[in-house]
């Protein structure tokens, strides 16, 4: 009987890990997302950099030096968001192992769950918010056209 009793409590809190596991499912692809754009923006300030060590570019220095700058800033924003999206992942973690010490021990953790559940739902508001902001930094700094129309942004006139 005890260790029916016991399978019961597991198989009750694999019910119970589920939606946290699927949550954990949602925060590994926003990192995924994220990595890829932090890949991207390193990229081309690598590219922006040779340019600028090779010598004068065709163009205003100042130009290249400008969107290196906006690249530092998406960059920043993108590493808080995928700190931020990597804290909300172990602490959903560590929600799913109390989740499972729980049905072992003796212990009501309920609380130290949804403070931690709650914790890692702030964290990847933090994260997404950041995702959000290097989204506009990134939006921001186009300039469609500004090469081909003499400096001028849109279409020619």
């Amino acid at each position: 009987m005890q260790s029916e009793s016991q399978l019961l409590d597991i198989a009750h809190v694999i019910q119970l890990a589920v939606a946290p596991v699927f949550l954990l499912s949602g925060v590994g692809v926003t990192l995924t997302v994220l990595t890829n754009r932090m890949a991207r923006i390193i990229d081309r300030a690598r590219v922006l950099e040779d340019r600028l060590e090779e010598g004068p570019p065709p163009g205003p220095a100042r130009m290249y030096a400008d969107e290196i700058d906006t690249l530092s800033r998406r960059a920043g924003l993108i590493q808080r968001a995928i700190t931020l999206s990597t804290c909300s992942a172990l602490l959903i973690c560590v929600v799913i192992v109390i989740l499972f010490l729980r049905a072992f021990l003796a212990v009501n953790l309920a609380a130290l769950v949804g403070i931690l559940f709650i914790a890692s739902m702030l964290s990847f508001i933090g994260a997404l918010i950041h995702f959000l902001l290097e989204i506009f930094a990134g939006t921001a700094s186009l300039r469609f056209g500004a090469h081909r129309h003499g400096g001028k942004a849109g279409p020619p006139g």
